[in-house]
């Protein structure tokens, strides 16, 4: 990957390592090694370690799913939250999208991904199990299911709907489309 004008294998190398993230080009890429080059070896080191850091402590929340820096996240431990309301979302950024409204005062689960045959993941590939344990031994009163509006959305909330049979529990799907009315 040697580019007509650098002359350093090393700066290649961590211009592939960013261009290699989700949605970063290969001139962001070089924008952001160059960025690094600039700044001291102790801001570098800190940038290095807080993502190792990361990546070796971040935990999953033994009950709904979502990072967390302990057993439980912040989320299921905060008191102030209505325990008997559970979002079910497909990824940690739909959460982060919901929380980052301010409007949702429940708590979460993440199913970490959706039921789409064609690519072969099933209801046994997501956290489908410990959600319906978690409806019938919990103090859940109501499941909002905010998954994509998709076909393995709406495959996945068909799916749930009929796995949640607790009859103290309704299932409620967010809305879609616009209204229409008189």
């Amino acid at each position: 990957m040697n580019y007509k004008g650098r002359s350093s294998k090393l700066l290649d190398d961590a211009i592939a390592q960013f261009s290699s993230l989700p949605g970063i080009g290969k001139k962001t890429a070089t924008r952001f090694a160059l960025y690094l080059l600039r700044k001291s070896e102790s801001d570098v080191e800190n940038f290095v370690k807080a993502i190792s850091k990361m990546k070796q402590e971040i935990q999953f929340c033994k009950i709904c799913n979502n990072i967390a820096d302990s057993d439980i996240c912040t989320i299921c431990s905060d008191n102030s939250r209505d325990k008997s309301l559970v979002c079910v979302v497909e990824g940690i950024q739909d959460l982060m999208a919901i929380e980052s409204t301010s409007q949702y005062n429940g708590l979460y689960h993440v199913l970490g991904g959706v039921i789409s045959p064609m690519d072969g993941i099933g209801p046994g590939e997501l956290n489908i199990d410990n959600l319906i344990e978690r409806i019938n031994t919990g103090n859940v009163s109501e499941v909002i299911l905010a998954l994509p509006t998709t076909m393995e959305g709406d495959t996945t909330n068909f799916y749930l709907n009929r796995k949640i049979t607790n009859p103290n529990v309704t299932v409620s799907i967010l809305a879609r489309g616009v209204a229409i009315g008189e």
